[in-house]
């Protein structure tokens, strides 16, 4: 048999592996970096969290779009996971008030669709990536009821701020009663077993009132502008 009719031999399955794994590390960079240049001029922003199952007729869905159109009548650009649920209200909401929707879509098996609420819409396949975004280009958090990605998106940010690993902000949890369960084990527990300090509940806020919220974020920010520092920004390269 002549060189030129020799079969292609086949790479092994480990190194298959390994050459998909090499290209997909483009594909991660190529996440942050298109999703860097489409948000870079959207601040300030609001990034509002909840569960992707929420109905339309739920009370948790008309107050988060209440929550999202003041927040965007009075110049906040709103972030949601562009998905149904609480994050249609967020982004439907932010739609029809006078700042930017915002909608960081993942690819998922189920449940994700993409809500028609968007001014802005980005797509990602990796959670780590979209979860970059919501952190970086947010000046506050508001957490609407909702399961375990809430959850995480909570926990990281609370992670975050704790550590120093990005700037402080405000962190707003509404729906009390929904929280009180969580916020209680925390104090009784996290606390008590000293896994947490006492002074990390001042992380926290509980707030209900949509405009309640609004205000808790411009006090926050009264005496130092939406802007992050130079130091801040330093910061946020180690996220």
């Amino acid at each position: 048999m002549s060189l030129q009719n020799k079969p292609a031999t086949a790479l092994p399955l480990e190194k298959q592996w390994s050459a998909k794994e090499s290209w997909r590390l483009f594909g991660i960079m190529a996440e942050f970096v298109e999703g860097t240049e489409r948000l870079d001029s959207i601040q300030p922003a609001v990034s509002i969290f909840g569960s992707a199952r929420t109905d339309a007729n739920h009370p948790h869905y008309k107050l988060t779009e209440q929550i999202a159109r003041q927040l965007s009548d009075a110049g906040f650009s709103v972030i949601s996971g562009g998905g149904p649920g609480v994050m249609e209200a967020a982004n439907k909401g932010a739609y029809y008030g006078s700042s930017p929707s915002i909608g960081l879509n993942i690819q998922l098996p189920h449940e994700q669709r993409r809500n028609p609420y968007q001014d802005i819409s980005q797509s990602f396949r990796h959670f780590f990536a979209r979860k970059y975004m919501f952190v970086k280009f947010a000046t506050a958090y508001v957490v609407m009821p909702g399961g375990f990605g809430t959850l995480d998106e909570l926990m990281e940010a609370l992670t975050l701020v704790q550590t120093g690993k990005t700037r402080k902000m405000p962190i707003i949890l509404v729906c009390s009663d929904f929280w009180r369960g969580l916020i209680d084990w925390f104090r009784n527990v996290l606390i008590a077993e000293n896994c947490i300090s006492p002074e990390d509940m001042d992380l926290i806020q509980i707030i209900d009132e949509p405009q309640e919220v609004v205000s808790a974020i411009f006090k926050h920010y009264e005496t130092r502008g939406f802007q992050p520092s130079s130091e801040e920004r330093e910061i946020q390269l180690n996220l």
